[in-house]
């Protein structure tokens, strides 16, 4: 039903806005705080431990460096396990978008940390003689209880890693990237007999032992229950089937799904699932998707441009396809909004959770402002334009529409926009952007470019919420 929008009569946007998004910052002070006192944690051990005294031998002082190094590799990457296995609260908090800039520089500091671990310990334990060290570390992997498994582990990480780099993720397919990925929990399970048999931080007090141990089963049981059970409970209670493919036109499609009667299928306009549609083969391989429709309990929408395997394979879908599902995730939604006032910005496809909040938000008309960007060629018609314009009508949304390619890389503007700075336009479009939440959708550089022009404009980064099809 919509809200109501009579003159002069605002809709109530709930006694909660801006409650649990107070809430959420919290959360994220709260998680900040714990990884900060864990990594002090096992410092102080580490110090407690001797690792200080040590440092005054050049020998001594490489392997004690090592095991600091260590220490602190081991507490990030499962600390980084933690943040990326969906725990709702904090996935709710960070939303994924923060959630992965996060886990990919916890990662990187972690493996760099790993590495240093490696070296240094091998060179201390080869007595500080640099041409030593080869044969040191080969007795070391060889001879001392679990480290050929860490070994294993070690270049189970190195492969993660080297796929995430940014050069090397353009040249991989979502589907090869997310497999390969999957790969550091087996780096980090094979890690776990090399720092329990060989690891004297890990057993030199009942504290370390508990510390590390509950740590361990911590990130084991997080992975189990929210990425594992969690997915396959909802999946057997929603049992969601395909009902419809629509062809939006422009290489898009949309797919309408079903849940049984009374599932409860709880999610919120701006979210996003991983889907997984069981008509064939490859249906082992789970495709992230935002909802474009607002949600109403029992049916879903999606809508995504035919780029890879995994979109192009939507447009076959048949009706009676059943549907598994993780989520919903994700932050574009209503939790993340503080102000009365909203500005909408996407670009292509990424105008998909954009137009599900158009239509979920409470607002009066003119309090919402949806900039789109869209390709305009061949005379291209806007993504969902007739609904958008349907939403203009009954609503009172406020909408841009922007034809043209990006005109130039730093510029988020469509082509035919004109000679005007970035800062300029958006202000002449919205003009009190810095008084509006501002959510935003589309190519990572390109949000980035959007961010910046809202933020030349004053809109606090509070205020900002993004979500990039970047992975």
């Amino acid at each position: 039903m919509w809200p109501d929008i009579r003159p002069g009569v605002g809709p109530d946007v709930g006694p909660d806005l801006g409650q649990r998004a107070r809430w959420d910052a919290r959360v994220r002070l709260g998680v900040l705080a714990g990884v900060w006192a864990s990594l002090l944690l096992v410092t102080y051990w580490w110090v407690t431990g001797g690792g200080v005294q040590d440092l005054v031998g050049w020998a001594s002082g490489l392997t004690s460096l090592g095991r600091l190094t260590g220490l602190l590799a081991s507490d990030l990457l499962l600390l980084q396990v933690l943040l990326m296995a969906r725990v709702p609260v904090v996935e709710r908090a960070f939303g994924q978008e923060r959630l992965a800039r996060t886990h990919r520089l916890v990662g990187f500091t972690s493996f760099t940390a790993m590495l240093a671990h490696v070296g240094l310990i091998t060179w201390g334990y080869a007595a500080g003689d640099l041409a030593a060290v080869p044969g040191q570390l080969w007795d070391l992997t060889v001879s001392y209880p679990g480290m050929l498994l860490a070994a294993a582990g070690t270049a189970c990480l190195v492969m993660v890693v080297v796929t995430s780099v940014r050069a090397a993720r353009k040249r991989l397919r979502y589907e090869s990237w997310h497999l390969l990925h999957l790969y550091a929990y087996a780096g980090v399970g094979l890690a776990l007999p090399h720092q329990l048999w060989t690891g004297q931080d890990f057993q030199g007090s009942t504290a370390r032992t508990v510390f590390w141990w509950g740590l361990w089963a911590a990130c084991a049981v997080a992975v189990l229950v929210w990425r594992v059970a969690l997915p396959l409970w909802r999946s057997a209670r929603y049992r969601l089937r395909v009902t419809g493919v629509v062809d939006e036109g422009d290489g898009v499609v949309s797919v309408h799904m079903t849940a049984r009667r009374g599932s409860g299928l709880a999610a919120e306009a701006g979210q996003f699932f991983t889907f997984r549609f069981l008509s064939g083969a490859g249906w082992t391989r789970g495709h992230p998707y935002s909802l474009s429709a607002a949600p109403d309990g029992r049916t879903l929408r999606i809508s995504a441009k035919e780029v890879g395997d995994g979109s192009a394979s939507l447009r076959h879908l048949r009706p009676g396809t059943r549907v598994l599902v993780e989520g919903p995730y994700g932050r574009l939604s209503a939790r993340a909004r503080t102000r009365r006032k909203v500005a909408l910005i996407g670009a292509g496809v990424g105008v998909t959770p954009l137009r599900a909040l158009a239509e979920a938000l409470p607002y009066a008309p003119g309090e919402v402002v949806l900039v789109h960007r869209y390709s305009g060629r061949d005379h291209a018609r806007p993504l969902f334009e007739r609904e958008l314009q349907h939403l203009v009508e009954r609503r009172g949304l406020e909408v841009v529409w922007m034809p043209g390619r990006r005109r130039a890389p730093g510029s988020w503007l469509g082509d035919g926009v004109g000679p005007v700075d970035d800062t300029t336009a958006l202000l002449q479009w919205v003009p009190d952007i810095a008084q509006r939440d501002l959510f935003v959708c589309g190519p990572e550089e390109w949000a980035r470019d959007v961010v910046a022009s809202a933020r030349a404009a004053g809109l606090p980064a509070e205020n900002v919420h993004v979500e990039s099809f970047g992975w």
